[in-house]
C-alpha cells in the first residue's frame, strides 16, 4: 500500500517524542523520520534511546536521544531546553501516556496506581502546562491509554487526559488524543494506522485540528511473531 505522506511532508518540523525507544512511540518516531521531520527521541533509557535513533539515521533527518523522565517537569524543561539550544524552536510533541497497568484492578496497589497516574496523567498535564507557558504555537499529540486495556484503572486515567484534550483551546493550545485499538505488536505494517494518524495531525493540512478524540482501529496482534516461528 502507498503511504500518503512524502519524503519532505514534514520538512523543517522539528517533533519530540516521548517514550521512543519501545512501541508506538518508536514506531511514531520513525514515521517522522521518514517524513523528513527532525525527531528528538525522549525517553528513560540512554542506551536504548541511542540505539533507537542510530537506527533512524538512515532517513536523512537529524535525530537526537535526550533521557528524560517527563513525568518529572523540571526533566521535561530540560529536554526543552536543549531541544531549543540545538534547534532554535519546537513545532510538536507527541506524548505516549499509554502505560498499562500489570495486574487487575482488585488486585492493584496503591504504588502502582500512582505509577500508572505519574506516567499517563501527570505527565501529560506537565507537558501541557508548559508548553502554554514556555512554547507558544507548539502542538501536543497525546497516545492515550489504548482500547483493548481491561479494568477500572483506565477510565479515570482516560477521562482525565479526554478532558484536558478537550477543554486545551480556552488555554490556546492545540492538543489532540489518539486512542489505539491495543497495545503496540511490534510489527510496523500492523500499528500503522496510529503514525498514519500522527503524521496527519503533524501537517500543516490539520493545523487547526483540535480538540479531537480519534479512535484507531487495529487488526489484532498475532499471538507468536513471525520471527519467532523458526524455532517451534
Amino acid at each position: 500500500m502507498t503511504r500518503p505522506f512524502t519524503p519532505t511532508a514534514l520538512s523543517g518540523q522539528v517533533i519530540a517524542v516521548t517514550g521512543a525507544d519501545h512501541g508506538y512511540g518508536r514506531l511514531v518516531s520513525q514515521a517522522l523520520a521518514r517524513s523528513g521531520a527532525s525527531v528528538v527521541m525522549i525517553g528513560g533509557n540512554a542506551e536504548t534511546l541511542a540505539a533507537a535513533a542510530s537506527a533512524l539515521e538512515q532517513y536523512g533527518g537529524e535525530i537526537i536521544p535526550l533521557k528524560a523522565d517527563v513525568s518529572v517537569p523540571l526533566d521535561f524543561i530540560s529536554a526543552q531546553e536543549r531541544i531549543l539550544e540545538i534547534f532554535g524552536g519546537l513545532h510538536g510533541v507527541v506524548h505516549l501516556a499509554d502505560r498499562r497497568a500489570s495486574t487487575t484492578f482488585t488486585l492493584l496497589t496503591e504504588n502502582e496506581w500512582m505509577e500508572l497516574f505519574n506516567c499517563n496523567v501527570k505527565s501529560t498535564v506537565g507537558i501541557a502546562q508548559i508548553i502554554a507557558r514556555r512554547l507558544p504555537g507548539t502542538w501536543l499529540t497525546v497516545i492515550g491509554p489504548h482500547l483493548d486495556e481491561v479494568g477500572l484503572q483506565v477510565f479515570p486515567q482516560r477521562g482525565a487526559i479526554q478532558g484536558l484534550v478537550q477543554q486545551a483551546h480556552t488555554n490556546d493550545l492545540r492538543v489532540n488524543l489518539i486512542l489505539p485499538g491495543r497495545a503496540s505488536s511490534g510489527e510496523e505494517a500492523l500499528d500503522a494506522p496510529v503514525a498514519d494518524a500522527v503524521l496527519a495531525l503533524a501537517t500543516t493540512w490539520l493545523q487547526n485540528l483540535r480538540g479531537n478524540v480519534m479512535e484507531i482501529p487495529l487488526a489484532p496482534a498475532p499471538k507468536v511473531r513471525l520471527p519467532d516461528l523458526q524455532y517451534l
